[in-house]
């Protein structure tokens, strides 16, 4: 049965170009030492993908584009697929650093897909005997799918999909939901057929959608309009068009640690110590180049709209999202995560993922061709609106070791793409007791990445150590005030009184009241 593409997963297509490339990729890193014979070949690692690629469809499936982009694409079965023309192996250049491994990592997520083929590739990494902390003898595995067949949750869960929870091949997810028939690319008359059948409907599914959004659409326009397309929002170093030569850096730090700061201010979510720290990193790295605004930088978070229903398996895209200011503005780290806290209690996404919500709605029913049209106008380099400094993605991962051909994942990093007038994004995925930090930037706007990387470190540091303010010190220091206000009472005694008696028996006796007695 043919499927076709929402008007979610198109618009990552419509709006590509050569410098905003919008594919995803996953950063693995592999000790291969628990394999069977401490081992792993190249060769093995194909073998294991191959033996899972029923796990989701997303992986003998490509696109089948229409001309012009009268409608959006559907997805049809790869009559032509070879597992191997989608893995390639390499080693790491001496020295074989960090540095150099994030040099590597940076120029593959640069390069484009090819969109002939399924939209997803992976690039195996050798040599990282000299990165601290990493087992030597390990790999890396570069996992990129393009954003137009999934989001963050459903990218996660392929990803587990395809790993073990043993080193001998137990495989993470049991039974693998069915995979549907996608069957042949449409004849040119069902092309055009369903084409003039969508945009004939388009006008009226719009309107219906319109009429249900009307109230929200009106308080999102007065909003706008009292406000501006950029209130809010900083002009920073980020704001601007950004170029195809991307950076990447990242670090990590224990999920314990994380909890431990979160129990700092009540009421602190995971999520909110995440914003928090990014914020202080920022607004260290700005200071040190002299470019700190005096309002607090503001950052896009996602939102997964897909529920507790457990559809994760489902690919595509099924994401809102919510603006968040990251409270650079403030010094101190707890002040600062009570802000955040504060805000995002208040703004969740019920509230501050409405507009992108309606948007994604009413999008379905916009023609394919109306569309790519518009989404290529409102991210180009000229018409891209400022409503954002960086996009923040927390996605939550498995706390449990995996495996990939015997070999354990040791740590995990992911990279998404930028665009223009957002030329910072923070991803944090979470795997096995730790959060990763990964940067994604590029070469024009942050050529020192290595140096947020350091800001990063010591924002997280700094909350780390922070010690909260003596709430009920201050409390019990209060009482002995309010206490000591009734201590002038003894003036008050009887024997001050007892003075004017003796007086006026004194005056008595001079008159010679006493003596008649």
């Amino acid at each position: 049965m043919l499927k076709q593409l929402s008007a979610q997963d198109a618009q990552f297509l419509y709006t590509q170009t050569a410098n905003n490339l919008t594919h995803i990729m996953g950063v693995y890193i592999y000790d291969p030492s628990t394999a069977p014979g401490g081992f792993v070949r190249f060769k093995d690692i194909i073998r294991h993908v191959e033996s899972r690629v029923d796990t989701s469809p997303l992986f003998k499936r490509r696109l089948h584009r229409l001309p012009f982009d009268m409608d959006h694409p559907y997805w049809v079965e790869d009559e032509h697929f070879d597992i191997e023309a989608h893995m390639s192996h390499a080693r790491l250049p001496e020295p074989g650093d960090w540095r150099q491994f994030c040099i590597a990592v940076a120029r593959y997520f640069s390069k484009p897909m090819d969109m002939n083929r399924p939209l997803w590739d992976i690039y195996i990494i050798e040599g990282l005997d000299r990165i601290p902390g990493i087992p030597k003898g390990s790999f890396a595995m570069l996992h990129r799918v393009h954003h137009a067949a999934v989001d963050g949750a459903s990218g996660a869960h392929a990803f587990i999909a395809m790993s073990d929870i043993d080193a001998q091949g137990t495989p993470a997810i049991a039974e693998p939901p069915p995979i549907e028939a996608l069957g042949q690319a449409p004849t040119s008359s069902e092309t055009l057929s369903r084409a003039w059948s969508a945009s004939m409907q388009s006008p009226v599914k719009f309107m219906n959608a319109l009429m249900k959004m009307s109230p929200a659409i009106i308080s999102s326009a007065r909003k706008a309009i009292e406000g501006g397309m950029t209130a809010g929002v900083p002009e920073t170093r980020f704001n601007v068009p950004v170029g195809p030569h991307k950076m990447f850096d990242g670090t990590s730090v224990a999920l314990a640690d994380v909890a431990a700061v979160r129990k700092k201010v009540p009421g602190a979510t995971v999520n909110d110590v995440v914003l928090t720290t990014v914020g202080g990193a920022l607004r260290k790295y700005l200071a040190k180049h002299k470019e700190l605004p005096k309002d607090s930088l503001v950052a896009v978070a996602p939102v997964n709209l897909r529920g507790k229903g457990g559809k994760a398996s489902t690919p595509g895209n099924q994401v809102s999202a919510m603006s968040v200011p990251i409270r650079t503005d403030i010094a101190d780290p707890l002040a600062r995560l009570a802000a955040v806290r504060d805000y995002t209690v208040e703004a969740k996404e019920a509230k501050a993922g409405v507009s992108a919500r309606i948007m994604t709605d009413l999008s379905q029913h916009i023609p394919g061709a109306t569309m790519a049209a518009v989404a290529r106008l409102v991210t180009s380099e000229r018409f891209a609106v400022r409503g954002t400094n960086l996009f923040i993605s927390n996605v939550p991962g498995a706390q449990v070791p995996l495996y990939l051909a015997g070999a354990q994942l040791v740590t995990q990093h992911g990279m998404a793409p930028l665009a223009n007038n957002m030329g910072l994004f923070v991803a944090t995925p979470s795997y096995n007791g730790r959060i990763a930090f990964s940067l994604i930037s590029e070469r024009a706007v942050m050529p020192d990445i290595a140096f947020f990387r350091t800001c990063i470190e010591e924002s997280f540091a700094e909350l780390m150590t922070a010690v909260p303010k003596p709430e009920k010190a201050k409390a019990a220091t209060a009482t002995p005030k309010t206490a000591a206000k009734p201590k002038p009472k003894p003036k008050a005694v009887p024997k001050p009184a007892a003075k004017p008696k003796v007086k006026p028996v004194a005056k008595n006796n001079a008159t010679g009241k006493t003596r008649k007695k």
